[in-house]
């Protein structure tokens, strides 16, 4: 497979990857599939989304930072004037901007998964509280919530709020190593690319 069509494979496989991503963010925002929980963590009665869906992860990183140099090395991939060296080297650029953002996706969703959702639960005096249990909870010791779902039962509001961060958060740090991977071969392949040309037609560089 010659360095454009190389090129133009990985940029349309980035596209649903990094709408996917964003998508995910979006959902992350309204857990039990409720507004009222964005709406009161808006207005500072409670915090009651989880930290790190607001540090935006798959919207921005995953998403933006991803899609944008998707574009771009697709048009690389193709016929025409984007297909040349000068469009291969921009494209290890953008490439390297979609990796950094990649890797703060798989980052931002690790610290999810490991911190666990912001939630109502009852504190050793018996109160009901917002926070995250599973991080500043010292009663489950070194045990990880993650491999113990009777613990889940621990997050009494919203409603199966850990099993949907834990879904979501798990797919977004699947399309964050995908990502890494698709932009890091295009650095790969755009230098061989910029050293090389691309093929437009067999036998003839564009």
């Amino acid at each position: 497979m010659c360095t454009g069509k190389c090129a133009k494979f990985i940029g349309v496989s980035l596209y649903p990857l990094a709408v996917a991503a964003i998508i995910c963010n979006i959902l992350l925002f309204f857990p039990a599939w409720d507004t009222k929980y964005v709406q009161e963590d808006t207005e500072g009665s409670n915090r009651t989304i989880t930290e790190e869906v607001k540090y935006m992860g798959g919207l921005v990183g995953g998403g933006i930072m991803v899609l944008i140099p998707a574009i771009h090395i697709h048009a690389t991939g193709k016929r025409g004037c984007c297909a040349n060296r000068c469009g291969m080297f921009l494209s290890i650029a953008f490439a390297a901007v979609g990796v950094v953002g990649s890797l703060y996706c798989l980052v931002v969703s690790s610290l999810g998964l490991v911190n666990g959702p912001t939630c109502e639960y009852e504190n050793s005096d018996k109160k009901l509280i917002w926070g995250t249990p599973f991080k500043t909870n010292q009663k489950f010791g070194n045990e990880s919530y993650l491999f113990d779902k009777n613990l889940w039962s621990e997050c009494i509001k919203p409603k199966d709020v850990v099993e949907f961060n834990v879904i979501l958060f798990s797919i977004l740090l699947v399309l964050g190593v995908l990502e890494t991977l698709l932009c890091a071969f295009q650095m790969i392949n755009g230098l061989f690319g910029c050293l090389c040309g691309t093929c437009g037609k067999k036998g003839q560089q564009a």
